[in-house]
């Protein structure tokens, strides 16, 4: 069972020009779109709005960023930083025999 869309987590892309990209979901437009940013191409002062359907989210959250989101101190160094070492231990399902993300 995957993880739900909620804030502070970590999702990766899986449709689009920024596929295979990780995000920290910022916080939830509606039920359908998600606003997210990885610091590096989408910056906290231009989040991407995304549709959940276009995310898959992982197991990781990262409540020390979304604290330092919610009290507006958080900086893209930071979201950078959080995220590398999330991404790091993070298996590219895609890379699996048999995966839905495998495209032919």
């Amino acid at each position: 069972m995957k993880a739900p869309l909620k804030k502070g987590i970590v999702a990766i892309s899986k449709k689009g020009r920024d596929k295979g990209r990780a995000y920290v979901v910022l916080y939830e437009m509606d039920a359908d779109f998600v606003m997210v940013a990885n610091g590096e191409t989408r910056k906290l002062e231009h989040p991407k709005k995304k549709r959940r359907k276009h995310l898959v989210s992982t197991s990781r959250e990262l409540p020390g960023v979304l604290a330092l989101f919610e009290q507006g101190r958080l900086q893209d160094s930071d979201l950078r930083q959080a995220l590398t070492q999330e991404v790091i231990n993070y298996r590219d399902p895609a890379n699996k025999e048999g995966s839905v993300f495998v495209q032919n």
